[in-house]
């Protein structure tokens, strides 16, 4: 067993009980935070509620002075900026929606955290997720399970695990409920066992997608028509960047019912609306696909979630390429917005069997 582990602090109360539970089974335990943010840039990161931002920093450095643990200040922004940041902008700027916590889960966590986690010394890495890894019947490939507490099973973005980081990887919490998270906490005499939740999307601390995003591509902030399914202009929009499949909200298009983006065509700068029935869709292209145990059959059913929080469904997969990286997916009964840009996570039962990016609908 691996003895000396880097956990991932966000200052958070997960990852602090992570690194809590890890040192009670006597591993040498030594915390990091990853420094996403860079002073010179335009983006505060002095919101308490954001993931690694200044106070997070203090707040993991606390919990590490509790533990009587080492404690490292990672320098990430290059890293953050190219492969998260920059993806993040040009998907939008595409038309697409992408999941920047999928690729820094995969990137920054599961590659550059773990390379940091060799240069310390260390043998393996922990985060806060909620999520399960167990070994197929003790001889066979890892296997990356959700979580046991079902509200907060963050298996979805962790698809893009591989075996080897499988390997050297403990998520602590995830056979946990977030309560009793929070009581393990209190119990040890954490500084952060009531601090609450982090936003999603770090670097957008305002939430503002739309000021962000046209500040790097301005052009995609222009005004363009609005179309309904036959083709007939109905609107006018503010730039395409600001919407999204199935937003309804900011359309500004007078109907007898609610309309909604139903596609997005940025090489044209135009949007399709329709009713909320126009969303459905059964079938998708999904890319890129990472298989975490191994390649399926050529065709098999699987439960498939197209969205974080979307419920699974019943849907049947066939690979199109040799390589396996890519498969159709054709749904039992028609999803609502499936949104080119998402992740499409497979599973079987409580397994995570592999994702892949959205990349057309049909």
């Amino acid at each position: 067993m691996s003895r000396s582990v880097l956990v991932a602090m966000s200052g958070g109360v997960d990852s602090s009980v992570a690194a809590a539970l890890l040192k009670s089974r006597g591993f040498d335990v030594v915390g990091a935070t990853m420094k996403i943010w860079d002073e010179a840039r335009e983006i505060s990161f002095e919101d308490p509620r954001i993931c690694c931002s200044l106070s997070a920093v203090e707040d993991a450095m606390a919990v590490c002075d509790r533990l009587s643990i080492p404690y490292h200040l990672l320098e990430f922004q290059r890293y953050f900026k190219t492969e998260i940041v920059e993806n993040f902008c040009r998907e939008y700027f595409r038309g697409r929606t992408p999941n920047p916590c999928v690729l820094c889960n995969t990137r920054l966590k599961f590659k550059h955290f773990l390379r940091e986690a060799e240069r310390l010394g260390c043998d393996a890495i922990a985060t806060g997720h909620y999520a399960r890894i167990v070994r197929d019947a003790d001889t066979g490939p890892f296997l990356l399970k959700k979580g046991n507490d079902a509200g907060k099973d963050q298996s979805y973005f962790l698809y893009g695990v591989t075996q080897t980081v499988l390997a050297r990887l403990f998520f602590p919490v995830g056979d946990l409920t977030k309560e009793r998270v929070r009581e393990l906490a209190a119990q040890h005499g954490l500084p952060v066992a009531q601090k609450g939740e982090s936003q999603e999307v770090c670097f957008i601390p305002d939430n503002d997608y739309a000021s962000f995003l046209t500040r790097r591509f301005p052009q995609a902030a222009e005004p363009g028509e609005i179309r309904d399914l036959a083709g007939n202009p109905i609107g006018t929009h503010r730039g395409y960047m600001n919407y999204t499949v199935g937003q309804r909200r900011g359309l500004g298009v007078a109907h007898p019912v609610p309309l909604y983006v139903v596609e997005i065509h940025p090489e044209e700068n135009l949007l399709v609306a329709g009713e909320k029935t126009d969303l459905l869709r059964r079938e998708a292209l999904v890319s890129r696909i990472n298989w975490i145990a191994a390649a399926p059959p050529r065709a098999r059913t699987v439960m498939a979630k197209i969205r974080y929080r979307h419920r699974e469904a019943p849907a049947h997969i066939e690979l199109v390429d040799d390589l396996a990286l890519s498969c159709r997916v054709r749904f039992e009964s028609p999803q609502e917005a499936i949104t080119p840009g998402q992740s499409m996570v497979f599973y079987e039962g409580d397994v995570v069997l592999g994702g892949g990016i959205i990349e057309r609908v049909w």
